[in-house]
Formats: structure tokens, sequence, C-alpha cells
């Protein structure tokens, strides 16, 4: 995204926050595409037969979005951070209610691919359960792996967001890889 249209996106949130509503409906065509294309990406990994399509996940985190009242937006990346989260909350929450592990079904492997860190037939419950528990000794790692992977952010973006290094985001979005990898071979 151009920086105009980040500083775009940037005032159209703290419009939003504000009590504009009209800033809302301009921010939605700036911001659509992107989180399109993130939906997108998490849904292709996904198994086959899955029935939640791309725009119904953006649908229902627009839906979610519009009812966070409590969000001091700061800019463009807290904005996908934020995103990201709700995407992941979505997926999660859709697995579960689909009771995979319930009906006993099959363990996959999940592989994390170095350079995107995009699980092949993605089990968003098994990742979910992870991220918690790697949270709940290292909360940084944890929402490091969440703006990288759910929110698409840069590394950049992510160290600005989390008032860090980029250098601090690599090494932790390296480490965190290597502990969800174990992590997620446990379930095998």
């Amino acid at each position: 995204m151009e920086a105009s249209s980040a500083q775009e996106v940037s005032s159209l949130l703290k419009a939003w926050v504000g009590g504009n509503k009209q800033a809302f409906d301009k921010l939605i065509p700036l911001v659509h595409d992107e989180l399109h294309r993130l939906a997108h990406r998490y849904l292709r990994r996904e198994r086959a037969g899955h029935t939640l399509q791309t725009t119904a996940l953006v649908n229902e985190a627009y839906l979610r979005l519009v009812d966070v009242k409590s969000v001091e937006w700061r800019d463009r990346a807290h904005f996908f951070a934020i995103s990201a989260n709700l995407m992941r909350r979505i997926l999660v929450d859709y697995a579960r209610s689909r009771g995979y592990e319930k009906r006993g079904g099959k363990m996959e492997r999940v592989s994390l691919n170095e350079e995107y860190f995009v699980p092949a037939d993605i089990n968003f419950v098994k990742l979910d359960d992870a991220l918690n528990s790697l949270s709940s000794f290292d909360p940084r790692k944890a929402k490091v792996v969440e703006l990288r992977f759910f929110g698409g952010l840069s590394v950049d973006e992510t160290a600005k967001l989390l008032k860090v290094s980029s250098y601090t985001v690599r090494r932790d979005w390296r480490l965190a890889k290597v502990w969800l990898l174990c992590e997620l071979k446990d379930y095998e």
C-alpha cells in the first residue's frame, strides 16, 4: 500500500473512532483488497471440502470490526493486527464448531514454510492451541506470529507496532517458528 493510502487509512480510522460513521464507509474500499488477499491466503491452505469462503471470512471480520467500540486505532498496521486477530478467532471458532477433533479426525502434520510460515493443510485449532501455549510464557513471540502470519505485516510494520527493533522481530519470528514446529509435531 502506498504511503499516502496508509496515511489516509490512519486518518479514516481516527475519524471513525471519533464517531464519523462515513469514515468507515470510506475506509472499507481502501482495506478490502488487502483483507481479501489475507483471507484467501489462509483459506487456500485449508483442507479439501472446507466450506468457509474467502468473502465470508472477510465479511465476518467486517461485522466484528463494526462491533469493536473500545479500540483506539493508531494506524494502518494496528488495524491489520486487530483484523488478523479477528480472522484467526473466526477460523478457530469455525473449526471448533465443525467438531474436527470430536469426530476422531485424522491428525495432520503441519509443516512450516520458512519464508512465509504458511502451514500446509493448516489446522487452525491446533495452531491456535499452540499459539496460546506460546503466549502463556512468551507473549511477544506469539504476537509476532499473529501479526506476521495472520496479519500479513512486514518485519518493519511488526517492529513498529510492537515498539521493538526489526532485528528483535526477525529473531522472535525464527524462534517462534521453531517452537511451533516442535509443538505441532506433538499432535502427530
